[in-house]
């Protein structure tokens, strides 16, 4: 007599993609992020605290005034500091607003400003 095998089914795991990939519709404050990615993974509040703590310090890292200069989170956004330079003053330039006169335009210094670019992924989101 032949032994039949029987073969039990995998239990499936029970992943709410629907829940996850569910709209949003009330902004969240930093409490409510903290809850959702704590609920959502093995971590606790305080450890999920302390991730976002370290992302924010390396991305500051990046971004100082000797650093890379460019902080990418893979797939999402890339993070750049621009410097601006240094505008002149300008004397006697036609106003644009009152054809006729002239106007002087006061000099600006040099800034660095901060450009957010958005990756791939995250414009796929949006769609």
């Amino acid at each position: 007599m032949a032994v039949e095998k029987t073969v039990s089914a995998k239990p499936k795991k029970t992943t709410s993609t629907a829940a996850k990939t569910a709209a949003i519709q009330e902004k969240y404050t930093k409490t409510a992020i903290l809850n959702e990615i704590s609920e959502n993974t093995d971590l606790t509040r305080k450890q999920v605290s302390a991730v976002l703590d370290e992302l924010t310090s390396i991305i500051e890292r990046h971004l100082k005034k000797r650093g890379v200069g460019e902080f990418t989170l893979p797939g999402l956004l890339k993070i750049k500091s621009v410097k601006r330079p240094a505008r002149p003053a300008r004397k006697n330039v036609p106003n644009p607003f009152k054809p006729g006169e002239f106007m002087d335009i006061a000099k600006k210094p040099a800034t660095t400003r901060v450009k957010i670019l958005p990756l791939k992924k995250l414009k796929d989101f949006a769609e």
